[in-house]
């Protein structure tokens, strides 16, 4: 094959990566955009001590004045795999990096006296 070719196909590459990860850095939450977007949330994180029970017991933990960078980490191990609970593996696959940031931006907005449910 060509030199020319493999350079250019190789720093095409190269310059793709940079602009995937240039633009997951990019990604910036806000609080507003991520209000309308916790409706899937509420359902189990905004009912005080709940516990899941299926496919074991799990404690639901309150999502308000939690630190965005970890509700994102946990987010995208939910995605990956790396995090086992079902329900919430399938609700972060259908999340995209903003949906992330957005979700948790609004919480870490929260504090323990906010409002529980945003959607009254």
């Amino acid at each position: 094959m060509n030199k020319a070719i493999i350079f250019s196909i190789g720093t095409a590459l190269i310059a793709s990566l940079f602009s995937i990860n240039a633009q997951a850095q990019d990604v910036k939450g806000t609080a507003q955009a991520g209000q309308a977007k916790v409706w899937i949330c509420v359902g189990c994180h905004a009912i005080p001590e709940y516990r899941a029970d299926w496919p074991q017991v799990y404690r639901v933990p309150k999502l308000g004045g939690q630190n965005a960078e970890y509700i994102i980490a946990s987010l995208k191990a939910y995605k990956s795999g790396e995090r086992k609970h079902p329900t919430m593996r399938g609700i972060a696959g259908s999340l995209s990096d903003q949906d992330m940031a957005d979700i948790a931006a609004y919480y870490a907005a929260q504090n323990a006296n906010s409002p529980r449910n945003p959607l009254k």
